[in-house]
């Protein structure tokens, strides 16, 4: 069998793919993960998914964002875990750090997915920026191709919002959090974003990670936000009115992208506000198309399937390079 493994902003969550197709599926908070010692971790993932750690084929690894590699990598074969560096822009719980260091010490199979940066081989123009996405939005855009979608525009709305393109089944390009649509937490900085950082008020990544939607409400989260919203709370329906107007604006401008590879692409929308009817609603009218909806489970669900795939033999994974031979 083959897992893949997200590593989420708030958790990490782990899909189990069993042969007949089965999967089973676990969530670990990330702040639980981080206190985790290698032996509870790996029998936390046995005792989910009722097996051994010798039953698993291969396991797909995300780890931050997977801006030190550009292909996708046996573990053992990864300086730094695969990233430049861990500072900037994110919150840091060091959950994930422990799931990945346990899994490459455990000797189980596996590889590491890359996030999209200035050195991918995807659209040039879109190298301007030095980082488009971190790895686990390649897991969600996996399972919508292996759900059959070749060329789409893949929104990711949650904490922040990250949008993907894929073209004749590669990936083309993303534009990541800290560039233009802002999510519930994190998002672009704005003229008084950049006066407060330069003025010693705060650091650039505490900018980052306070310039969502929810900075401009009386609501610490997602779950207080939508159940106000839900009651009709005239704040809580304007914050989720502009994450879905700007993630309109962000799919927009990747469908011109994707013009150039002769498709609009269908859209697909993916994350725990993405999840949320009114905000599907939204941006199908500012849009004019009917999207399609994938649950939270698919970056995980993804990585399971790319494990599956590069087990059988694929050398390639939406035009990313497999390097990586089984044992």
């Amino acid at each position: 069998m083959f897992i893949g493994i997200d590593h989420g902003t708030t958790a990490m969550r782990f899909a189990a793919l069993f042969p007949d197709g089965n999967v089973l599926k676990l969530e670990i908070p990330r702040i639980e993960a981080a206190v985790m010692t290698q032996s509870h971790l790996l029998s936390s993932i046995e005792a989910a998914f009722g097996i051994s750690s010798s039953d698993i084929h291969l396991m797909a690894v995300t780890y931050s964002m997977g801006d030190g590699i550009k292909d996708i990598e046996d573990i053992r074969a990864v300086e730094n875990r695969g990233v430049k560096s861990i500072e900037g822009a994110g919150k840091k719980t060091g959950g994930g750090g422990l799931v990945f260091d346990s899994i490459r010490l455990s000797g189980i199979p596996a590889v590491v997915i890359p996030g999209i940066h200035e050195g991918s081989d995807t659209d040039p123009r879109l190298n301007i920026f030095s980082h488009s996405t971190s790895p686990e939005k390649i897991g969600i855009a996996y399972h919508a191709f292996a759900l059959g979608f070749t060329d789409f525009v893949l929104s990711d709305i949650s904490s922040n919002t990250v949008t993907v393109a894929v073209a004749n089944g590669k990936l083309i390009g993303a534009i990541d959090a800290c560039i233009f649509a802002p999510g519930l937490q994190h998002g672009p900085l704005d003229v008084q974003a950049l006066r407060d950082v330069d003025a010693g008020k705060m650091s650039a990544n505490e900018a980052f990670v306070n310039s969502g939607v929810l900075k401009r409400t009386s609501f610490s989260d997602r779950h207080e936000l939508i159940k106000a919203a839900e009651g009709g709370d005239s704040q809580a329906l304007l914050a989720l009115d502009s994450v879905a107007l700007f993630a309109a604006m962000e799919i927009a401008g990747m469908q011109l992208l994707m013009k150039d590879y002769g498709s609009a692409g269908e859209v697909i929308i993916e994350g725990s506000v993405g999840e949320v009817p009114e905000v599907v609603k939204k941006i199908e009218a500012h849009l004019g198309i009917r999207a399609h909806v994938l649950d939270r489970w698919s970056a995980a669900i993804g990585c399971a399937e790319i494990a599956r795939d590069i087990h059988s033999g694929s050398g390639e994974i939406l035009g990313l390079k497999v390097n990586f031979k089984k044992k």
